[in-house]
């Protein structure tokens, strides 16, 4: 991840994150004293429906009572006793029907023309005080109805009856609405839904389905000891509700209020979505002014940057420019004053680097020309007091010619150095080129103790090369290993074919070469010897590659060391093919 990127994210993350975790606690505080809020209301709603309906009960038994009192205790005709029952039937509509039964649960007197339609069950337990109140069932009209009754004298064994229209009462919970939504039930003791507020359950009133979200809850309300109870569940249209229950006492009947959870929680959740959204503002606003002010941070660290790389590249002159009063303003005054004090060294290891240069090309001039030329002083001084001597005038011409011929390889050697050799390219043998080389350095080896040994390849061995420069490498390599090698020592100078490869190989049983050094034994002025210049493997190395070919070397102290030149096979040529 980029700085830039970073950056933004941690200030957004330190604007936002408090601003988050507030919200959360919000919400949630919001949400939970909204829900108890809601709650305590449908509470009090579910509270004031039971009363209604204890009330509607109570004053239906005062009713029935009255009746009770009016046909006890007088000598009153069975047709009296009828016609005073049809005069409450017809002045309280929601009275079908009120019977009076003796103590066989024989009809004694009706309010029905007809025979009665109420079938006394028989009851026990239940006292004067009593009251029985049957489950609730639908009449023709599909309108729930109930049958109230209670003992009129425990003397007499009689019982008053009567069959109660609950249309009005249905009518009152199917009207109750909490909020613009919500709405009540009513579910009796077995369980049966008597009046549903809900549009789309009208069909559950009075019907045998017992499975309903309403019946478990007061299926459980009524297990319990507490009068009331709270939750929520999904209704029967699918929707979450959050619900109230509440409890009667006559009759043991539940009184349930719901109200969709969507609306109940509107206000936190509408507060919900304004803090989202609000969060999602501050978070892009954060972010926006984030990535622009820390663009215009992060610019001068680039700006660092490309001058750092330009100074690698090697472009000394390279300096950064920034604006401000700050730390990176002092870093960069840092960097630049770091950019100048290393042009400053830069030029001071120039100046050592060349010193030291001429100094080892001074001292090694010193030592490859002092012999040479020491020895042509020496030379020319006895030729001065013999020249008379044909002899000696001949081993002179010979020691000049020899010391003049070693005077100018060194500064060929310099002058190569600084100027590659032009090369011709022709079809040589290299089993042949390296054979001439060990024949012509045979004799040093020899005057040395060691013994110089040649491995001719089986097959002609063909490079495209000089002739005289390889000859050159090729005693440049063997010099080396005669010096490097002790008396009795073996050098061993071999030549093969590798698939299409011709490789020539140089090696010695001398002291080898360091670890350390082994790596630039190729560059220029580096030696391993005491005397001389360093040129000669550098020269071999620009000799082998302007030639096509690659050299190695692999070495080993106290036991040797093996330099292989590698060429492509060429063709031979077609007077080599006419002889072969």
């Amino acid at each position: 991840m980029k700085i830039t990127s970073r950056l933004v994210l941690l200030i957004a993350t330190a604007a936002v994150a408090p601003l988050v975790v507030f919200g959360m606690i919000a919400v949630s505080s919001l949400r939970d004293a909204t829900k108890q809020s809601v709650t305590a209301g449908d509470l009090a709603v579910a509270a004031q429906i039971t009363e209604r309906i204890e009330v509607y009960f109570a004053n239906n038994q005062r009713i029935l009572r009255s009746i009770a009192a009016q046909l006890h205790g007088t000598q009153l005709a069975a047709w009296q006793q009828e016609r005073i029952l049809r005069n409450h039937v017809l002045d309280f509509p929601e009275f079908r029907e009120i019977s009076l039964f003796d103590a066989n649960r024989s009809v004694i007197a009706t309010s029905r023309a007809a025979p009665p339609a109420l079938a006394l069950p028989r009851l026990a337990g239940l006292g004067t005080a009593g009251v029985y109140i049957a489950p609730v069932s639908t009449d023709s009209d599909g309108l729930p109805t109930t049958t109230m009754a209670f003992p009129v004298s425990e003397a007499t064994g009689q019982w008053i009856a009567a069959e109660i229209s609950l249309e009005q009462l249905w009518r009152t919970v199917d009207g109750i609405r909490v909020g613009r939504s919500g709405f009540a039930v009513l579910v009796d003791e077995s369980g049966r839904v008597i009046a549903h507020g809900g549009t789309d359950a009208k069909n559950l009133v009075a019907s045998d389905v017992n499975s309903t979200p309403e019946q478990r809850l007061a299926t459980a309300l009524r297990s319990g000891s507490e009068p009331t109870r709270a939750g929520q569940f999904q209704g029967t249209g699918g929707k979450n509700y959050l619900v109230v229950a509440a409890r009667m006492s006559v009759p043991d009947w539940t009184v349930i209020v719901e109200h969709p959870q969507a609306e109940a929680l509107g206000v936190a959740l509408s507060f919900e979505r304004q803090l989202l959204a609000a969060i999602c503002v501050a978070l892009l606003v954060t972010v926006g002014a984030g990535w622009l002010w820390g663009r215009s941070f992060i610019r001068r660290i680039f700006a660092l940057t490309r001058v750092t790389r330009a100074l690698a590249s090697g472009d000394m002159e390279a300096r950064v420019r920034l604006r401000g009063k700050d730390e990176i303003r002092q870093l960069g005054d840092s960097f630049n004053s770091m950019a100048d004090r290393l042009v400053e060294l830069q030029d001071e290891i120039r100046k050592q680097e060349r010193q030291v240069m001429f100094g080892r090309i001074a001292a090694g001039l010193v030592h490859d020309l002092s012999h040479p030329i020491q020895t042509i002083g020496n030379s020319c001084k006895l030729i001065q007091r013999i020249f008379d001597d044909a002899e000696y005038r001949a081993n002179f011409r010979q020691t000049v010619e020899r010391e003049l011929a070693t005077v100018k390889r060194v500064l060929e050697d310099l002058r190569n150095i600084a100027r590659p050799i032009p090369l011709e390219h022709f079809s040589i043998d290299a089993s042949a080129a390296l054979a001439e080389a060990a024949q012509t350095m045979g004799p040093l080896a020899e005057t040395a103790g060691l013994t110089l040994q040649l491995e001719r390849a089986r097959e002609p061995a063909f490079i495209e090369g000089d002739l005289f420069a390889i000859g050159r490498v090729h005693r440049n390599l063997i010099l080396n290993a005669i010096q490097a090698t002790a008396p009795g020592g073996l050098i061993v100078a071999s030549t093969a074919v590798v698939g299409d490869r011709v490789q020539m190989r140089i090696t010695d049983t001398g002291c080898g070469i360091p670890a350390d050094r082994i790596g630039a034994i190729f560059d220029d002025f580096v030696t391993t010897k005491r005397r001389g210049l360093g040129l000669g493997l550098a020269i071999s190395k620009k000799i082998v590659e302007q030639l096509g070919g690659r050299i190695s070397v692999t070495s080993e102290v106290g036991k040797g060391t093996a330099f292989v030149l590698d060429f492509p096979r060429a063709v031979a040529p077609r007077a080599a093919q006419i002889a072969g």
